[in-house]
């Protein structure tokens, strides 16, 4: 007993000596606190109209804006090149607060502010160093740093590279602004005639250290989940909604929500991002903390299969039973890491112009809903489908909650969404 706590007396001599500024962390980690993802994004390739251009990232600084949902006093950032071919170094990174929260007005955009409070600012380090190259492939965790931050507060994320990646990596579907500029002005309060664009770029979560108990909910999904008809810069995506709602109850304070979703995303086949199965891993195992899935992914593949021509019934009869072999593999591997797996229903889409859906389509939705309700299938369901469709016609949203295209949800629909889970399913 007594070499072991001169081992760990000496392991954290170690880190005051060499990595100062992980040795607070550490001293904390080892009272029983816990690291917990706050704030997470699906990595995919921007498509090439999302994209920044090669110039645009040659000796620039990139700002970012992101809002945690559960708080902590430590925290420490993850920086990706997931989808990168080559090593990619980013020359600094910091953190700072906003000097005043970014304009919810999708109309004008400029009225969001790049600006920080320079007194917050804080350069964040990667093994001591301030500088990181990160390998192809993968993303690498910054070290602890003591930076206070409130549950559901807004951070600023700044970054300068010399060279651009030859491949990006980043999440087209931020819904929030990100500004870009040539030269190092990552500390600096503001960013004279920056550009700016909707997307994040080479950013991909927050942790923070928490008390025991605390845990993650991972929702997993496509375009609903992503936000398309949310406002941008408005943090109102039904993610949103359930983390105010976590925050709001005393008993779910130490719980947080990680938007895993991507626009144009499939189960069976790449489309916007890998599948559901290839980012299982990178998406919902590997983030801090996990211990509920939320699965809500499925209308892009039903919707697909008549897209351009009308298919067979033994096709859609093959598409169904191919989504439901998809979704019990997914529970497994979520069993398999002592993660609870909740399914949720698919929500209606007749009328929608880009998939023009028949009544083959709606069969399958009907059946696939039927079985992510039946009991024994996923440890628990959320009725999605129930929450947004028209009572008058249960095959088309409520006009209340229909942003216009007949299948994705404006601000109203995703309040309801998110005020539809039900909060017992994250009881301790």
């Amino acid at each position: 007993m007594k070499s072991a706590r001169v081992l760990a007396s000496t392991a954290l001599l170690f880190l005051a000596v060499y990595f100062p500024a992980m040795s607070a962390a550490a001293q904390s980690a080892s009272n029983s606190q816990v690291w917990v993802a706050s704030w997470a994004a699906s990595q995919q390739i921007p498509e090439p109209h999302n994209a920044l251009a090669p110039d645009d990232l040659r000796n620039a600084t990139v700002r970012q804006f992101i809002r945690l949902s559960v708080g902590g006093s430590t925290l420490r950032v993850h920086i990706s090149n997931a989808f990168g071919v080559e090593p990619l170094q980013f020359a600094s990174v910091h953190i700072a607060r906003p000097l005043s929260p970014a304009s919810p007005n999708p109309a004008s955009p400029d009225t969001a502010s790049p600006d920080i409070d320079p007194k917050s600012d804080r350069a964040l380090t990667f093994s001591g160093e301030s500088s990181v190259i990160v390998p192809a492939g993968t993303e690498y965790i910054s070290d602890p740093i003591e930076y206070p931050a409130a549950p559901l507060s807004i951070l600023a994320i700044s970054f300068h590279i010399d060279a651009p990646p030859t491949v990006e990596t980043g999440h087209p579907g931020s819904r929030e602004t990100t500004w870009y500029l040539h030269g190092d002005f990552v500390s600096a309060a503001t960013l004279p005639e920056a550009g700016h664009v909707d997307h994040w770029y080479q950013l991909s979560g927050i942790d923070v250290l928490a008390s025991p108990g605390a845990g993650s909910i991972v929702a997993f999904g496509d375009s609903i989940t992503d936000g398309h008809a949310a406002t941008t810069n408005g943090n109102d995506r039904w993610t949103d909604v359930l983390a105010e709602r976590l925050q709001a109850s005393p008993g779910t304070r130490a719980i947080s929500v990680l938007n895993k979703g991507i626009g144009g995303n499939h189960i069976l086949t790449d489309g916007l991002g890998p599948n559901t199965l290839a980012r299982f891993d990178r998406d919902v195992l590997a983030p801090a903390g996990i211990r509920w899935l939320i699965l809500f992914e499925g209308v892009n593949d039903l919707g697909g299969l008549s897209r351009m021509a009308e298919a067979s019934a033994a096709e859609h009869g093959k598409l169904v039973s191919r989504i439901l072999s998809a979704y019990q593999q997914i529970v497994v591997r979520a069993h398999a890491h002592g993660i609870r797996a909740i399914g949720a229903t698919i929500t209606p889409f007749t009328g929608s112009e880009y998939y023009h859906p028949g009544p083959a389509t709606e069969a399958d939705r009907q059946a696939i809903n039927a079985w992510i309700r039946t009991p024994g299938h996923f440890d628990a369901f959320v009725d999605f489908d129930k929450t947004l469709r028209d009572p008058s016609d249960p095959t088309r949203l409520l006009p209340a909650y229909d942003c216009g295209d007949h299948l994705h949800p404006n601000p109203a629909g995703y309040k309801a969404l998110g005020e539809a889970v039900p909060l017992v399913f994250f009881a301790n």
